[in-house]
């Protein structure tokens, strides 16, 4: 009798695409099996310092002032495409929320009660809440595990993966252990990074002058009470993570926000420090929509589709971003501005039926051969709509651009004035153009990740294009907080807790008086001063610097290699993630072969993906962006197909 096959794989890293993958490893063993067929037998190694599922970012017992960045309906670890082999168990998060709420499991604590009691399905939930969820699934997994499939989680990191002699990997475990297998998954997730030199130059003079510093790190992570009460403390950047920081040293120290007649306020506790925020902008990102999906309902691309991605395949075209995809995307983002403006407030366009018909045959592609189209839309406007009611897409991303400031006061009083007039915007939700011109970028944000991965754009058009511009344009437009967290921000500067530095901020060190400084050339004064300077950023996801030691070891043993993109001039730049080979992703080596059986998944294919920074989620299947959201659920079942040899 033929003796079955058997087969040894290792995960290296245990959050949600780690999961994913062993979720995708149990179905496809299972759907096997179920065709008569008899599966290998599989032994599954995952190894994680951290517990499984949740892995590092998504630990349960971290602070519920930390929130998701999407609403409940919108993540899932388990795919819901009707393409893929069906889970064996688990559901997506929402379905998960009305069962718990309905059935509470017996392992739930009384803080995730208490925060199931009152989740509705457009809300925003904690990340600890989440890797509640991802627990649960995950214990759901393995309680459902095939015959045949073992098992065995390693809380611990892997510090090498070495080819051997027979043709399998060993592992080297930092617990001196080795596991002997046939296949690597490289699911590691948000790593540590080296610092930058300017970093790396604070962090030196904190040490030499007793300054505090704080460098990148996930926020669950920092010591958020080494930071003094009473005292100034400059903090840089102002995306998501700056929210974490600000909710641990206000709300976290005991402050209080009281709603009073739809306006909120700040009560303090005393304990929190004056927080001095710094960014590029200036300003936060801005507050996200209220909407009733992730989407809005009212904005489809008429411009920016698949149809017109397939025109430039069948001609044998591979577009550049600035030139050829961002058109299409900015005519989608007039039309979502204009036609919510001529829809939500009356009287804004006089003739609204003929403005409308000009502007469409205006941003008609190719309709004006002798003329820009921009020109074309320019004088649209020039004879419909006043100067008050046009779109300005630059300055929405950079509200304080062009302005100067006499004092400090003043700055943080325009900050605020912005944070409340976004945060009213977002209330609007559909009605306001603003958010729907940012509903379209958004959108069309999910069919450029389809439309430029895998090579899909020139190498220059990606370097100076959708990374050199768009990426950062983009995301402080459509990846911001809750509006809840604007309106939170504005009471904070309003109750004198927080103040602002401004835009394009130069940071340096004051030796003689052992000071962090801060200054923007746009805010009359002296420097903003702190002994305690907290990067409010993630670490950097580049793989060159990484300190990743199972990185470093295949990028120094040449097992795979930084990929190189080649701008217009033709000069080599090192981008930031592996060079890597589709479908699925294998590294290449630093001689150009392809490491087989070692396959790579997540914000390492920052390369060949766009976007990868994105947890496995999915948005509800239906939607025109399904297949997009559900781009790292369907990497997981390649990956899992393939070890399986389906």
């Amino acid at each position: 009798m033929e003796k079955t096959q058997s087969i040894r794989t290792a995960i290296i890293g245990s959050g949600p695409r780690g999961t994913s993958v062993l979720e995708r490893l149990l179905a496809n063993t299972a759907a096997l099996a179920e065709t008569g067929t008899e599966p290998a037998r599989l032994h599954i190694d995952v190894i994680d310092p951290y517990p499984a599922g949740p892995g590092h970012v998504w630990q349960p017992q971290q602070s519920r002032l930390y929130l998701m960045n999407t609403q409940s309906f919108y993540p899932t670890l388990v795919p819901q495409d009707p393409a893929l082999a069906a889970p064996i168990a688990g559901t997506t998060f929402d379905q998960w929320r009305v069962r718990q709420q309905a059935h509470p499991s017996p392992s739930l604590t009384a803080d995730e009660r208490a925060e199931l009691a009152v989740l509705e399905s457009s809300d925003f939930p904690s990340r600890a809440l989440y890797g509640r969820y991802l627990r649960c699934t995950l214990d759901e997994l393995t309680e459902q595990a095939p015959d045949g499939v073992t098992i065995e989680f390693h809380e611990t990191s892997a510090e090498s993966v070495r080819p051997a002699a027979d043709g399998m990997y060993d592992v080297g475990l930092a617990s001196g252990a080795t596991l002997h297998t046939n296949a690597v998954v490289l699911a590691l997730g948000h790593v540590p990074s080296r610092l930058n030199p300017e970093q790396r130059e604070l962090q030196g003079a904190a040490v030499q002058l007793g300054l505090r510093y704080l460098p990148p790190a996930v926020p669950a992570d920092v010591d958020w009470t080494a930071i003094p009460a009473g005292e100034p403390v400059l903090v840089r950047g102002m995306g998501l993570n700056f929210f974490d920081a600000m909710g641990q040293l206000t709300e976290g120290r005991g402050g209080k926000f009281v709603s009073n007649g739809g306006k909120l306020t700040y009560e303090p506790s005393g304990q929190e420090p004056l927080i001095i925020a710094a960014s590029r902008r200036g300003t936060p990102y801005r507050a996200k929509a209220a909407l009733a999906g992730y989407y809005p309902s009212s904005v489809t691309l008429r411009y920016l589709t698949e149809a017109a991605l397939e025109r430039f395949r069948a001609a044998g075209i591979r577009p550049g971003f600035d030139h050829d995809l961002w058109p299409l995307l900015h005519r989608d983002t007039l039309w979502a501005y204009y036609s919510t403006l001529v829809r939500s407030q009356l009287g804004a366009v006089p003739d609204a039926a003929a403005f409308l018909a000009a502007l469409e045959e205006a941003l008609h592609p190719h309709a004006h051969s002798a003329a820009r189209w921009e020109d074309s839309v320019e004088s649209v406007l020039a004879v419909h709509v006043g100067p008050r009611h046009r779109l300005d897409l630059p300055g929405l991303a950079a509200p304080l651009a062009g302005r100067s400031f006499a004092s400090r006061a003043q700055l943080d009083a325009a900050v605020v004035e912005y944070l409340l007039d976004d945060a009213r915007r977002s209330a609007l939700g559909e009605d306001d153009p603003v958010k729907m011109a940012i509903g379209a970028l958004h959108r069309g944000r999910a069919v450029l990740k389809t439309a430029v991965a895998d090579g899909g754009i020139t190498d220059e058009s990606w370097v100076a294009g959708l990374r050199g511009w768009f990426e950062s344009f983009v995301e402080g437009l459509a990846s911001g907080p809750p509006a809840l967290r604007s309106e939170q921000l504005a009471a904070l500067a309003t109750a004198g807790i927080v103040s602002f530095v401004g835009p394009d901020p130069k940071f340096g060190v004051d030796r003689r008086n052992a000071m962090f400084t801060a200054t923007s050339p746009w805010v009359d004064g002296p420097p903003m001063t702190a002994k305690t300077m907290v990067e409010a950023l993630a670490p950097g996801n580049r793989v060159s610097a990484t300190d990743s030691p199972v990185l470093e070891q295949l990028l120094a043993d040449g097992l795979a290699r930084p990929r190189l993109m080649m701008t217009a001039e033709g000069a080599p730049v090192q981008s930031t993630g592996l060079d890597v080979v589709p479908h699925p992703y294998r590294p290449v080596a630093a001689n150009g072969s392809v490491t087989g059986n070692l396959y790579v998944l997540g914000l390492q294919l920052s390369s060949s993906q766009w976007g990868t920074a994105i947890a496995a989620e999915a948005v509800q299947p239906g939607q025109p962006a399904y297949r997009s959201g559900q781009r790292t659920l369907r990497d997981a079942d390649e990956i899992a197909r393939a070890i399986l040899g389906l």
